[in-house]
């Protein structure tokens, strides 16, 4: 991906929803051509010059050093995970051409041993680009028969976007799919010359007009628990929370598990749905 491009639109996108008034500037107009902060504005919230930020902007910046990055983020209001993206934009540009075209993403047995234990909790481990390298019985029946699928196809975006299933799987799909693409968005700051992640998002912007809409936000977000609703034909609707952990010798790796509230239906139906699995009706 082109980072400059990259880069100008993230912080384009972060200045468009900080209103000066939220930062405490005075004397702005009410008149102004673009929402947010205008250029001038943000670089006197960092302590930089105008030239120096326009440059940066445009991705032409040099060696910039995290304090200044740092000051930026905090005039721009951004989180953690959009903190961070914005430092790994600036400095991937140092970086070398990577290449995972032959590298096979692979999960240590002990952690697929882990999910099988998991009998009446669905989990999965995603890779880089959201591929689905491992899963227990549970997830298979709960949210797709990854074993059926091809390797390309065992893709938690293509699922998300592609896949009618998962329009029907996702009580709350927009806010599945608003995550998903979020968390692309950090792999590709972390991996901009990911040759295989470029050609995931050419095809997921052709395919699914939903997902060009999202990607065109510039959405960075990396959410490690929540609320989850779900759905299955056999036991419908299934209220779940998940919790996801980043794999420590891996970061480029994450384990989710879905919960129930104990002696709730949704505890119910996935103990149903394990003995589905344990019966292999659910094929």
């Amino acid at each position: 991906m082109d980072r400059r491009s990259e880069l100008r639109e993230f912080l384009r996108s972060r200045r468009a929803r900080v209103r000066p008034q939220d930062v405490g500037l005075k004397g702005f107009g009410a008149r102004r051509r673009v929402p947010g902060l205008r250029r001038e504005e943000l670089a006197q919230l960092a302590g930089v010059s105008v030239d120096y930020y326009v440059r940066l902007e445009q991705g032409r910046g040099g060696k910039v050093s995290a304090e200044v990055l740092d000051a930026i983020a905090q005039a721009l209001q951004l989180d953690e995970t959009e903190r961070q993206h914005l430092h790994a934009l600036v400095h991937s540009g140092n970086a070398g051409q990577e290449s995972y075209a032959h590298t096979t993403q692979q999960v240590r047995p002990g952690l697929q041993r882990i999910l099988d234990t998991l009998e009446n909790a669905p989990a999965y481990v995603v890779g880089r680009r959201l591929q689905i390298l491992a899963w227990n019985d549970l997830a298979r029946i709960l949210i797709a028969d990854f074993p059926a699928l091809p390797d390309e196809r065992r893709n938690l975006a293509r699922l998300t976007f592609l896949d009618t299933t998962a329009r029907q799987r996702y009580v709350n799909w927009q806010k599945k799919a608003d995550d998903t693409v979020a968390f692309l968005r950090v792999d590709a700051g972390r991996h901009p010359n990911d040759q295989e992640l470029v050609r995931l998002i050419a095809e997921l912007s052709a395919e699914s007009e939903d997902f060009r809409r999202l990607w065109a936000d510039h959405t960075v977000r990396d959410e490690t628990h929540g609320h989850k609703p779900l759905y299955h034909p056999l036991v419908g609707a299934l209220d779940l929370t998940f919790e996801t952990f980043h794999i420590p010798d891996d970061p480029d790796q994450a384990l989710t598990v879905y919960a129930a509230e104990p002696g709730s239906p949704a505890a119910h139906g996935l103990r149903a749905l394990a003995d589905e699995a344990k019966a292999g009706k659910w094929e």
